[in-house]
């Protein structure tokens, strides 16, 4: 079975009237057009080791860990994410597994 693609967001969000009605309203569809699948999106998560504070976390999934990449390095893509660069901070990894 081949590698899976995971992107793995954490987020604190500084603009909410930017990121939930410009970000969130068009990144839908771009994730969809790549075949994303969400596993995780939380507001809540509990940190248990470190002193990072993380405020919200999203998991994607991808067919391939290439797949994840096109993702993010697409026009389409980057085009929403100007939107997410103007109202939160990030930490962002694209991830190779199995599952």
């Amino acid at each position: 079975m081949a590698a899976r693609g995971y992107l793995i967001a954490e987020l604190d969000v500084f603009d909410e009237a930017v990121f939930y009605s410009e970000y969130m309203e068009k990144v839908g569809s771009v994730l969809e057009s790549y075949g994303a699948r969400f596993l995780v999106a939380t507001d809540r998560p509990e940190v248990i080791e470190g002193d990072r504070k993380v405020k919200r976390v999203v998991l994607l999934e991808f067919e391939t860990f290439e797949r994840a990449k096109e993702f993010y390095f697409s026009e389409q893509y980057q085009e929403v994410a100007a939107f997410r660069f103007r109202s939160a901070h990030t930490h962002l990894c694209i991830l190779e597994g199995h599952v």
